[in-house]
């Protein structure tokens, strides 16, 4: 089976190499005009690369990848060449990140085309993805299955969703890996005509990295992997493992909005914000803000506290508004605005990955078992995370098995993780540079931000420029942790956010309610 698996790989590798062969396969125009949204910013190009949906049948039939490009602005000898971006997600749109070069200093940005993309049936990318656009309308019942009429509920609900995937995306659903997305980079790889490339993974963006250099290891210049996914662990213990994290994070937010009571007026302790937090949320179950917002809608709006301390203030506004004045205006603009067609789009994507890459248990009794022990853990995100992965129980195509990572034939390469980032626990950045012997980790001790844009912190930002100017990194040590450290961004200060963050909500509502 191993070798038979081995074999299919080599295979595909050839079929991408033959598929597409020179830079005209895209035509690249303005944005606006080649049929994708303006990007905001000078000299952003467009296009559409045609890939197959099937690279075992290279002939047959295409899908387009949506790309944007930044051109290098210096002459040809000083030109490192592309560098591909990826957020992560799976699902996350790439076509505006093109523009993250500008964080850096002009001898990067200017020495390397910049492309972003949306993965195959992502946003702009033909076909998209959409199952059930209504699927996160709310309001649900409780999401902790606390009676066999509850579990029945999310069960029914997940296979529904499963059910809408398959009518409504019979071309592409079946080739929707993360194999499949890597295939399309090196097809990209050869359109752009470049030996190699250069590429950055945000979060799932990190496992395409991982992937694509143990698939294409000769195709690898430099690679900067922010937030790594553990290979170990795709997909089903990585969502179990993010649990505790999660809820953790969510605490030390409690405790940040206790330490200045004085602007929130949600409790001097922390205990006493989390019986302000359960308070609501039991209220929900009963009576659901505006009819749409119950007690997993409610944790929906406020899980980027969990992944970044940056929208801290945002978020206690939100809260302390709906607390002490029964103020929607905040929940809906984190629940009710967002397009609900691209939130689907991003769920099915999300699913299409997560449950095709890799075997999921379909015991459910034993899923059950083990959710409930991580509960004790974790009772905030345990069956908020075992709910949003729950189609996986019933999806129809037959799961692969993961490649196995293995980074000894690249160079060096850039890893950077937060010690307490809760989505990608640190444990999975240690083991990636395991599995890389030429790999450098630069790690934020007490760090929870995930996936941070460069330019935010700039130890970090000043690394990667380093490392994409001239290839130096930190001297990699003998011990199994980190090789340079840089310190976590600072808890924001609501006595200077606060107000701000009061009329940026006013603002975006008033748009919403006035732009005509």
């Amino acid at each position: 089976m191993v070798t038979f698996h081995i074999i299919a790989i080599l295979i595909m590798i050839e079929f991408v190499s033959t598929f597409t062969t020179d830079e005209t396969a895209i035509d690249w125009k303005q944005c606006g005009d080649s049929g994708l949204e303006k990007i905001d910013a000078e000299d952003v190009e467009c296009g559409f690369l045609s890939v197959p949906l099937d690279y075992t049948r290279p002939k047959g039939s295409t899908i387009q990848i949506a790309i944007s490009r930044i051109k290098h602005k210096v002459s040809a000898d000083k030109f490192q060449g592309v560098i591909l971006i990826n957020p992560g997600g799976p699902g996350s749109s790439g076509l505006s990140l093109v523009t993250i070069g500008s964080a850096f200093p002009k001898t990067v940005s200017d020495a390397y085309d910049w492309i972003g993309f949306d993965p195959r049936g992502v946003g702009s990318s033909k076909p998209a993805l959409y199952c059930m656009p209504t699927y996160h309308d709310g309001p649900t019942p409780d999401y902790i299955p606390r009676n066999k009429q509850l579990e029945n509920f999310w069960l029914m609900r997940s296979e529904s969703y499963v059910r809408a995937c398959i009518k409504n995306n019979s071309k592409l659903l079946s080739y929707m890996t993360t194999i499949d997305v890597v295939k399309d980079i090196e097809s990209l790889r050869v359109a752009l005509l470049q030996d190699q490339i250069n590429f950055y993974g945000l979060s799932y963006g990190t496992y395409l990295g991982q992937v694509y250099a143990t698939l294409f290891p000769n195709r690898v210049r430099r690679m900067i992997l922010d937030s790594s996914v553990d290979p170990r662990s795709v997909w089903y213990k990585l969502n179990i493992d993010q649990c505790s994290g999660l809820d953790y994070n969510l605490k030390m937010w409690f405790r940040w909005l206790a330490k200045y009571n004085n602007n929130f007026q949600l409790g001097e302790t922390e205990n006493q914000v989390a019986e302000k937090w359960n308070d609501v949320v039991k209220e929900l179950a009963i009576n659901p803000a505006d009819g749409t917002v119950g007690p997993l809608e409610w944790i929906n709006v406020f899980t980027p506290v969990t992944y970044s301390q940056l929208p801290w203030t945002l978020f206690g506004v939100i809260f302390s508004r709906w607390v002490n004045q029964k103020d929607f205006s905040g929940l809906f603009l984190f629940h009710k605005m967002p397009n609900k067609v691209l939130v689907d789009n991003k769920y099915a994507v999300y699913l299409s990955v997560m449950c095709a890459d890799a075997k999921w248990p379909q015991n459910w009794k034993n899923i059950r078992i083990e959710n409930w022990l991580t509960f004790k853990k974790a009772p905030i995100f345990t069956w908020y995370n075992a709910w949003h992965n729950a189609p996986c129980q019933y999806w129809p195509q037959k799961a692969n098995k993961p490649v196995h990572i293995n980074g000894s034939n690249i160079g060096d390469i850039l890893l950077i993780i937060g010690t307490l980032d809760a989505p990608t626990p640190f444990e999975g950045s240690l083991e990636v540079r395991r599995r890389f012997p030429r790999a450098r980790l630069i790690a934020k001790p007490g760090g929870m931000a995930h996936a941070l844009k460069p330019g935010l912190n700039q130890c970090v930002t000043t690394w990667i420029a380093k490392y994409l100017e001239s290839g130096d990194l930190p001297t990699r040590k003998s011990h199994n942790g980190p090789d340079a450290i840089c310190p976590p961004l600072p808890e924001p200060n609501p006595e200077i956010d606060e107000q701000h963050m009061q009329d940026e909500i006013d603002d975006v509502l008033h748009e919403r309610f006035y732009q005509f």
